[in-house]
């Protein structure tokens, strides 16, 4: 065969052989910096912003309660299964990770809360809650199309993935601790970070909020039976009065914060329950009170915890009653606070800043809010920012946990692409911290 046949015969094959956009060798650190942008533009896009609008708008209109979150789970694993995404289910009933890439490390994982709040939705609109007594009022199911869409940013660009990204779908975030169960189950296998976000319907549209270190404290609940001796209003004597007893005991515990806590140690107990009697002129047996506590050091968060039973204890018998403190660790674990990695925050504050403008990503204080996102970070470093979606409107929207409470679809684009660019960059970015020998990786993919 001639030389001019070779040579022709070379030029077909290149001619049809497909060549990748990028490589990560190609990519500059200009190229870096433009990819949150364009993933911004991708997730606008109509058909991509409708699709998004349609999962969270069905998830709205049946929201399902921790560890119940039967039907969200199935349409989640629906719309991966129709993307083409594999994934591992069940973790913790009704959790789900997908994944996305090689299935090698490194692995990075973006984070999204399943379950809704147990009250009933005062918004009269098209896709309002179909379930009485329940609803999506802390925008879960906005996280989770959010989600779905980076998922579908990241296939769409997958030429340019180094690693796998790992799709982390949890139920049970309001106070059920969900991340706790998914952790137990393996769904961090393998992963060195995770990022987490949450909708702030006070915060401008198109701008993101954070710090590092801490930033949400920690939580817990408490319930405690106050007993004395019930009987009538008038020959109060004859009684031992649990009501009294309960009374002087919430004012005690308020002393814990303003006597015994380092005012620059923010710490807050609040008593929101208080169950007792059902007549005027009748002491009861019995009263039962309940409330939470919340600190941004484990250290000072175990002393409160402490010292709460102390006091109710104590202060119950000084009126001559018994008390019962339960924690409710069965049902409301503990959550840790969730302390932002300072690294992580410097690599999301270069992400946003590329996508949305450096006057756009703000330092915020911290919150007494808390998150079981804290959980992760227990493990693995981990990062929890606020998305803003308050429109140019007049409006003061109502807070989370509102049953007024209500999403504007148009902050979902700026989500999806941010939690896709964060893990994109931090794949193309980061280096693995142990040698891939030593790592089972994902096969199914």
């Amino acid at each position: 065969m001639d030389i001019s046949r070779w040579v022709f015969l070379i030029l077909i094959f290149v001619s049809f052989t497909p060549i990748p956009i990028f490589s990560d060798s190609q990519l500059s650190s200009g190229e870096l910096s433009e990819i949150p942008g364009k993933f911004l533009d991708f997730a606008k896009k109509s058909e991509v912003f409708d699709w998004m609008m349609g999962v969270g708008r069905r998830i709205h209109e049946n929201p399902e309660l921790g560890y119940e979150e039967l039907e969200t789970s199935k349409l989640i694993r629906e719309e991966l299964d129709n993307l083409g995404i594999q994934y591992k289910y069940p973790f913790a009933n009704t959790g789900i990770v997908g994944f996305i890439g090689s299935g090698k490390p490194p692995f990075v994982a973006i984070r999204a809360d399943m379950d809704a709040l147990p009250m009933q939705e005062m918004v009269d609109w098209e896709h309002k809650s179909r379930n009485p007594g329940k609803m999506h009022a802390c925008g879960h199911d906005a996280h989770v199309a959010m989600l779905l869409g980076a998922a579908k940013i990241l296939l769409e660009h997958q030429n340019i993935l180094k690693g796998t990204v790992a799709l982390v779908f949890q139920p049970a975030e309001e106070g059920g601790g969900g991340a706790k169960k998914m952790i137990d189950a393996g769904a961090l296998e393998n992963v060195e970070a995770i990022f987490g976000l949450h909708v702030h319907p006070n915060f401008p549209l198109g701008k993101v909020c954070s710090r590092p270190g801490p930033f949400l404290a920690g939580s817990g609940f408490f319930e405690a039976v106050i007993s004395g001796r019930g009987g009538h209003a008038a020959i109060p004597q004859h009684s031992i009065d649990p009501i009294l007893a309960a009374s002087n005991v919430i004012v005690s515990l308020q002393h814990l914060v303003s006597r015994e806590a380092d005012p620059l140690d923010s710490q807050v107990v609040t008593v929101a329950k208080f169950q007792g009697g059902g007549a005027f002129n009748v002491i009861p047996d019995s009263v039962t009170i309940g409330g939470t506590f919340r600190a941004f050091s484990k250290e000072s968060f175990l002393q409160l915890r402490q010292r709460i039973e102390e006091v109710i204890v104590g202060q119950a018998a000084v009126q001559r009653c018994n008390a019962t403190v339960d924690f409710l660790t069965n049902d409301k674990p503990f959550f840790p606070p969730t302390v932002n990695d300072k690294n992580l925050h410097k690599h999301f504050q270069r992400v946003a800043g590329d996508m949305l403008g450096n006057d756009h990503v703000k330092d915020m204080e911290s919150l007494m809010g808390s998150e079981d996102f804290a959980f992760y970070q227990e493990v693995i470093p981990g990062y929890f920012y606020m998305l803003g979606m308050q429109g140019e409107t007049n409006e003061n929207p109502a807070s989370v946990h509102s049953p007024y409470f209500k999403i504007n679809e148009e902050a979902l684009p700026f989500g999806a692409a941010l939690q896709a660019s964060l893990a994109i960059r931090y794949l193309l970015e980061a280096q693995p911290q142990v040698p891939s020998s030593s790592i089972n990786g994902h096969d199914e993919l």
